[in-house]
């Protein structure tokens, strides 16, 4: 894309499939369920456009099929509503002339037409009653036949007839209204899904919605004798599935639906109509069931991976079995064809917005920068574009505050500054205050304590924390064996990534653990701990309180160690990196696999030195302090790593044909001692 001056020069497309941000194999699925009417379920982080993708779905599907739907009174079980479905267009509108109402307001408005003529009939009925009433009265009380006290009754009778006749219209004029419609002996219908004025397939959002909400419901009504109750047909309410017929019906966070929901939900699907009925089994609705009501939707079920684990197995198999899954895209390649898209994107959030200016190329190019950073991988762009959204509002605020016409790249980073994340702005809080009491140190020596790196948050929006490691070692206080202790909030596999280094000691150092307790404590980790990232952490504590080395304050470092000695990559480098910057570190280590993942700028670079490593004899040579004792840890430990590196002879088995019994397990005893033999000789 050439340079711009503003995003208003970036060409729009009006359909919104094809406003969707690097998710290609998804959009490409869409179209093809849209076409032949399959069912979708989408997998991924939040933000990547999943909802978008389903809105997508409804615009590409007809609207010729649209239906209304309406409720009569059943004369011969009221609890058994009778339902009808009519065309809400039965001629296509021409084109550039409004579509007018649908076929079912224009039942709706015949019966009320005719209702309000039976109700005028009844009214003028009464009227003229009331008024001869009245001028009778009023003769015989002028002819003198009368006088008295029988003057004081007709005065009355006058005044009860005149509030009777009140009355009588006042009720009359509730009827019309529909006010009290139980008092009264209707068949007027009820509509429950109007599609008037649609020009696309039904879009009906159905997430976080409660069993009524989703599959109809029918209103309590207290008034259930004495003729003031509302007749059960009025009281129908529809629900999601039935109101995406011919459409789209979108549930996000589907495993948040009780089991029992995502049944109904499964039955609906399959059935393609779901009768109405009172969810609640203490009201009065419970007693009601419509006919079924047409709900022939498209599902669009969404969520993350851990969701589908509490998904109903007979609703996932439906979805698989009768259209697609799709694992949405949290990143993509950063080209320049990609870079346009995102640009695009901005264009898209402005428009959308409508409240910001709109941005100039330099501030977009800042946009897409931030993009490159929260990927976490090298040479990739982030999609995780709700967030990123985010951030384009922020800043539209910003430009907006200052009276700039034009959102500017100063205003891009003044809205990074400030609109951080909570984890962000808790982790500058917690590290003034370790800062302040000296929880970790960033100068001179220490036996035994490492400055860890660790990321709290999401994976798009995590933040760089110090998490200071101390390490004792101290004679086993069982004879059989001895312990490794962790303590700080540690997750699972936080606590197992602790234990593999037990593992490391006992085979590239040569010294028997079981003599030794090692008690390891995660310092002032509140908001926990998990993951792997800690293991050379961990590793070089134990080793320098073991061995008695200082370490290196001045060091920070990350990475998962495996248990031959590797040093294995990790997630959030460049978040990491930016908190040894921020805590004042000099030194920072890192896997040599996550080298071209760090992306920060320049200037910042220039504050610190990255050192990548690939195994955790690099790690040593780099954080403890030198000394004769470290240099001959370090010589061993990369004998031993240069050992399993060397690829192991194959164990070569002659053919068994021919062999007495027996001789097959001679060759392979014999095979081993010749390869214990090669080692023994090299070691």
């Amino acid at each position: 894309m050439q340079k711009f001056k503003s995003t208003n020069d970036i060409q729009i497309p009006d359909r919104i499939i094809d406003q969707v941000i690097g998710q290609e194999n998804a959009a490409n699925i869409i179209k093809k369920a849209a076409k032949q009417h399959r069912n979708i379920l989408l997998i991924g982080e939040p933000g990547t456009g999943k909802t978008m993708l389903a809105q997508a779905m409804a615009q590409l599907l007809p609207a010729t099929d649209l239906e209304d739907v309406l409720v009569y009174r059943n004369v011969n079980d009221e609890n058994k509503p009778i339902v009808k479905t009519v065309k809400t267009y039965p001629k296509p509108p021409e084109a550039g002339k409004p579509a007018g109402d649908g076929q079912g307001r224009q039942i709706i408005q015949k019966e009320k037409l005719r209702s309000k003529i039976d109700s005028g009939s009844g009214r003028n009925n009464i009227t003229p009653i009331v008024i001869i009433l009245v001028i009778i009265i009023l003769i015989v009380s002028f002819s003198g036949i009368f006088g008295g006290n029988q003057l004081i009754l007709l005065a009355a009778l006058i005044l009860g007839v005149l509030i009777f006749g009140s009355m009588a219209l006042f009720v009359t004029g509730f009827r019309r209204a529909g006010v009290i419609p139980g008092m009264f002996d209707t068949s007027e219908p009820k509509l429950i899904v109007d599609n008037t004025g649609r020009d696309s397939a039904p879009f009906v959002d159905g997430t976080g919605s409660r069993a009524g909400a989703l599959f109809g419901d029918v209103k309590h009504d207290p008034l259930q004798s004495g003729g003031l109750g509302t007749p059960p047909h009025l009281r129908v309410e529809s629900g999601a599935v039935h109101r995406a017929n011919h459409g789209v019906l979108y549930v996000d966070e589907v495993a948040s639906l009780e089991p029992r929901s995502q049944q109904e939900l499964l039955t609906a699907l399959q059935e393609k109509k779901y009768s109405i009925t009172g969810q609640s089994e203490l009201s009065s609705g419970a007693i009601v069931r419509t006919e079924p009501v047409p709900c022939d939707f498209i599902l669009v079920a969404a969520g993350n991976v851990q969701d589908l684990q509490k998904m109903h197995p007979a609703l996932r198999s439906r979805i698989r079995g009768y259209g697609y899954e799709v694992y949405m895209d949290s990143s993509m390649p950063d080209t320049q064809s990609n870079v346009d898209k995102l640009l695009r994107f901005i264009a898209q959030e402005v428009r959308k917005d409508g409240r910001i200016p709109p941005f100039d190329y330099d501030a977009a190019m800042e946009i897409v920068e931030e993009s490159r950073r929260r990927s976490g991988r090298k040479n990739r762009l982030s999609l995780i574009l709700r967030d990123l959204g985010g951030l384009v509002r922020a800043a539209g605020d910003v430009a907006k505050e200052r009276g700039h016409s034009l959102v500017t790249r100063d205003d891009v980073k003044a809205a990074m500054a400030f609109a951080k994340p909570i984890e962000a702005q808790f982790v500058d809080q917690s590290l003034e205050y370790k800062k302040d009491y000296k929880v970790f140190a960033t100068r001179g020596f220490a036996i035994g304590k490492v400055n860890g790196l660790a990321v709290i948050g999401t994976s798009h929006l995590s933040t760089g924390v110090i998490i200071p490691i101390v390490a004792e070692v101290t004679p086993a206080s069982s004879r059989a064996e001895g312990k490794l202790i962790a303590t700080g909030k540690l997750g699972k596999i936080a606590q197992e990534a602790v234990k593999n280094i037990s593992a490391v000691i006992k085979r590239h150092m040569n010294r028997d653990v079981a003599s030794y307790d090692v008690h390891v404590q995660f310092l002032q980790t509140y908001e926990g701990v998990e993951g792997d990232s800690a293991s050379i952490s961990v590793a070089v504590s134990v080793i320098s309180a073991m061995e008695g080395i200082p370490i290196d304050q001045e060091v920070a470092m990350t990475g998962s160690l495996s248990v031959r000695g590797d040093v294995l990559p990790v997630g959030g480098v460049t978040n990491k990196v930016k908190a040894a910057i921020e805590s004042g570190m000099k030194i920072v280590i890192i896997p040599k696999a996550n080298e071209k993942d760090v992306y920060i700028d320049k200037t910042e670079l220039k504050k610190i030195r990255i050192v990548p490593v690939r195994n955790i004899a690099e790690v040593l040579e780099v954080a403890l302090k030198k000394s004769p004792r470290r240099d001959a840890i370090i010589k061993e430990l990369k004998q031993y790593i240069t050992k399993d590196s060397q690829e192991k002879p194959p164990l070569v088995i002659a053919p068994k044909e021919g062999r007495e019994d027996g001789q097959e397990e001679k060759v392979i005893r014999s095979q081993r001692r010749r390869t214990t033999q090669r080692r023994r000789s090299k070691g």
